[in-house]
């Protein structure tokens, strides 16, 4: 796939793999949109991008009506999205019995509500023109459970049937769907993950320091986005990262 004057929106941009594949896709000729929380590091980010035109779109998917109200009304005012990568998320690390329930209802705002009210803005645009992707990041997680993942893998579980519903729905509109389900990728999501209270834990775990480095993990998401033409494969069971058993 060419990427010379596509418009790619990547969420969760501000680090890790967002802020990495926003650095690759500009480096192939597409226009970038980023969008997270954290206005500064944006800014920092487009200033060092290769290409000109890219935007800066803060967000907050914890507040996903907002995100929906917002950006629908938006909509007009920005280029044509050739593809929406929903990135950004939150992850969990703690235990069932100890957690808040509110710890629940954060990592599902933020990693499905959010991911549903983004899309749900962008997708009608996508309909009219005929063309357009769609990808969101899961995780093995979303596939496999395990231990002190009970929020998170339930949240990456969620997500990987949306996609799974949503391609079915838009295939007719030539809308193409792909769900990411990496492993353990060296970002700081584990200093970001919620403990039991939903407060990030801010401390590192080996399986994700000795992780896949995330400008190759970037570049294979690229990779697998460059085969979205066989729409008609499942591409959440061919992009896996071999060998990263720990979900991310």
């Amino acid at each position: 796939m060419q990427y010379n004057n596509k418009t790619v929106w990547i969420t969760g941009a501000s680090s890790g793999i967002g802020k990495e594949l926003a650095i690759q896709f500009a480096e192939l000729g597409a226009r970038v949109i980023l969008s997270a929380r954290n206005v500064d590091k944006l800014n920092d980010l487009k200033a060092t991008l290769k290409g000109e035109g890219h935007l800066v779109v803060p967000l907050d998917l914890a507040q996903p009506e907002h995100v929906l109200s917002t950006i629908t009304a938006k909509m007009g005012e920005l280029p044509a999205i050739d593809i929406l990568i929903n990135n950004g998320g939150v992850s969990q690390r703690s235990l069932f019995l100890e957690n808040d329930f509110n710890v629940y209802r954060q990592l599902m705002e933020v990693n499905y509500f959010g991911l549903i009210a983004l899309t749900k803005a962008v997708l009608p645009t996508m309909v009219v023109r005929r063309s357009g992707s769609i990808v969101s990041i899961s995780s093995v997680a979303g596939k496999v459970g395990s231990k002190f993942r009970t929020g998170y893998s339930g949240s990456k579980y969620a997500v990987v049937g949306f996609m799974d519903c949503l391609r079915a729905e838009v295939a007719e509109h030539n809308i193409h769907c792909l769900t990411i389900c990496p492993g353990s990728i060296k970002t700081a999501i584990a200093h970001n993950s919620l403990n039991e209270q939903g407060i990030a834990q801010n401390k590192p775990e080996e399986s994700i320091e000795n992780g896949m480095d995330v400008s190759v993990a970037a570049s294979k998401m690229i990779c697998a986005l460059g085969r979205v033409d066989l729409w008609w494969v499942n591409l959440q069971q061919y992009f896996w990262f071999l060998g990263k058993a720990e979900p991310m």
